[in-house]
């Protein structure tokens, strides 16, 4: 059976990156890891690979050196189950260096992009009435941090 995962290049802080982020989200496990023999391009007993999984998504790390780095081109969507939740995660990837960004995206310390959505925003952007759907989309528009309640209540005309 085919497998299909996501590898992620880092320049040498992969091991912390993966620890950070299994640590963080439930459901989350880091599989094998391999590390750099003598002679290689990151020094003896380097992390070189490890697996892992995030909420039962499988991912890859490697420690690859400086020649490439994390765009926005490609973010790790995080569904939370309530604004509480959605709320702890964000805190804890913007800190240490993360920067928020618009509509729920933020930068967590490794460059890595997120998505952080709370329950409910689906139903409130697919809303089948179009003013709704329009006035929660143009609340998320100027939002950092989603905020779900301040979304319905935009949507409901308040």
């Amino acid at each position: 059976m085919v497998t299909i995962s996501n590898c992620l290049w880092f320049d040498g802080n992969a091991q912390e990156a993966v620890e950070f982020w299994t640590s963080l989200v439930e459901g989350s496990a880091i599989g094998d890891v391999s590390y750099y023999p003598e002679g290689a391009q990151l020094p003896e007993g380097t992390v070189l690979m490890m697996t892992f999984t995030l909420a039962g998504e499988h991912f890859s790390a490697l420690n690859g050196g400086p020649q490439y780095r994390f765009s926005p081109a490609h973010s790790i969507q995080l569904n939370a189950p309530d604004q509480a939740a959605a709320d702890r995660y964000w805190d804890a990837l913007t800190a240490e260096g993360g920067e928020e960004g618009q509509c729920g995206w933020c930068t967590d310390r490794f460059g890595m992009s997120w998505q952080v959505i709370p329950a409910g925003l689906g139903e409130l952007l697919g809303d089948p009435d179009p003013v709704r759907a329009a006035r929660a989309n143009e609340a998320l528009m100027v939002m950092k941090r989603i905020d779900i309640e301040a979304l319905r209540r935009a949507a409901d005309g308040e």
